[in-house]
């Protein structure tokens, strides 16, 4: 199994799921019963409303909510980049990635304001059942790519699908210029 916790699924064009097309994943985890990530490059047309508006000034700019995926879009996943990394689980913060971890949204935003930089709300994830995303990987659905400080908090997530693969050496950058549309190329 591919270790993906951590990383950036990056979608391949043209993958037909309209749920996924030229999306960015970010993965929070992968284990034998299957894996879990967000989409990072959709931002949703949402505010964040009461009682959870209180952490729009940690919300990372857009502050809007983002559409985490197709599955349960009535759930909401937040994730912090906090000022270091985190050794373990506190009350209201669980590491994922270096310094990305899951907040809590029931707590006080005051509670982790000291150690978090910015925050990021997700409606909806995107979740593969046991295999299955080795599957769309090894089928290339899928590119397993490293993900870099700022990736998940992007200001620019529009433009978020062609930075990643830009960046990304030799041949698989130039998949940053794919057209929407294949049969134009």
């Amino acid at each position: 199994m591919p270790q993906t916790k951590g990383r950036l699924l990056v979608a391949t064009p043209p993958l037909d799921d309209p749920n996924f097309d030229r999306t960015v994943i970010y993965i929070l985890d992968h284990h034998e019963d299957g894996a879990v990530g967000v989409v990072i490059n959709r931002p949703g047309a949402d505010a964040l409303d009461e009682p959870l508006d209180r952490w729009h000034d940690l919300q990372a700019a857009p502050s809007a909510v983002f559409c985490g995926g197709p599955v349960e879009d009535n759930a909401l996943i937040a994730l912090a980049d906090t000022k270091g990394p985190l050794a373990s689980d506190d009350e209201h913060l669980a590491p994922i990635s270096g310094t990305i971890a899951a907040a809590d949204l029931t707590a006080d935003p005051a509670m982790v304001a000291a150690a978090v930089n910015v925050v990021r709300v997700f409606r909806g994830y995107a979740g593969w059942g046991p295999g299955q995303l080795e599957d769309e990987i090894d089928a290339g659905a899928w590119l397993v790519l490293d993900s870099e400080p700022g990736d998940v908090f992007c200001n620019e997530p529009d433009d978020l699908w062609r930075a990643v693969l830009r960046r990304q050496s030799g041949r698989l950058a130039w998949l940053a210029n794919a057209p929407d549309d294949l049969s134009m190329n």
